[in-house]
């Protein structure tokens, strides 16, 4: 799937993703789900993964041999996410997992 929005916020995983939330266009609001709402602040999870060093013991083996090619954006940055748009059951909200491209829209 392909999103447009504006990056809000960022937090670098223990397990070496990259939990980014995107304030999403408003043709892809139908996108989000209750979890999104109440614990995202309304925006969409993105997870580019094994984008860096990894401190979660069960996750080095994951990203061991993995060479990240999603560029890294700054908050405020507009760009389009592509990749796989599935429920974080674990957590209640929708996210895009894994990212597999991210480029920015002047």
């Amino acid at each position: 799937m392909a999103v447009t929005g504006v990056i809000a916020g960022k937090v670098n995983e223990h397990d070496g993703d990259v939990h980014i939330r995107l304030k999403l266009d408003s043709q892809f609001a139908g996108l989000l789900n209750d979890g999104n709402r109440a614990h995202q602040g309304g925006n969409l999870v993105v997870e580019p993964i094994c984008d860096h060093v990894v401190t979660q013991p069960d996750a080095v083996a994951a990203c061991e041999d993995f060479h990240p090619t999603i560029p890294r954006f700054k908050s405020g940055t507009r760009v389009v996410i592509v990749g796989s748009y599935v429920h974080d059951k674990e957590h209640g909200w929708m996210e895009i997992h894994p990212v597999v491209r991210m480029t920015e829209i002047q």
